[in-house]
């Protein structure tokens, strides 16, 4: 897959990440600042959740903000060397069953899913971070190297199948 158009499609669902986070904002501060919700007793905090919620919301609305900055400047940034994984690769990687699974290391946002067709395949590219356990154990690594990921008491075997 074209990387750029990759990056574009990151771009376009954090953004509506960020609307749906907007709307969620909004709605939790008219709920906070709603005249029916004023508060007639101490024991009456309906006003005073939905404020809570709202701050969180705002924050949220911020974090998005991020993200989409994020992937705005990695999309501005010059090719990134692809004989290792570094920050804006794209990776494939095989488990010990022989299912592969596409993975791209980003700068924000991880755990997120772009799904697009590419040549009449449907594919799913899931977001990692250097932070996360997986993006630490693939950091510098290069095709065809095999690692290991601790998931609780379980070892999970991969092998880089392909850097781009």
């Amino acid at each position: 897959m074209h990387k750029q158009l990759l990056l574009e499609k990151i771009i376009v669902k954090l953004e509506l990440l960020r609307q749906q986070a907007v709307s969620a904002a909004m709605q939790a501060y008219n709920t906070a600042t709603a005249e029916e919700n004023v508060a007639e007793n101490k024991y009456d905090t309906l006003g005073l959740e939905a404020s809570y919620l709202a701050q969180g919301q705002a924050k949220r609305v911020a974090e998005c903000e991020e993200d989409i900055a994020a992937y705005k400047l990695l999309a501005k940034g010059d090719a990134v060397d692809i004989s290792s994984v570094s920050l804006g690769t794209l990776i494939t990687i095989m488990n010990e069953q022989g299912i592969e699974q596409e993975l791209f290391l980003g700068p924000r946002a991880g755990g997120l899913v772009v799904s697009f067709i590419e040549k009449g395949i449907a594919k799913k590219i899931k977001i990692i971070t250097p932070l996360s356990p997986i993006g630490t154990a693939l950091l510098k690594r290069e095709d065809g190297d095999e690692f290991e990921l601790v998931v609780g008491s379980n070892i999970q075997r991969y092998e880089i199948i392909n850097i781009g």
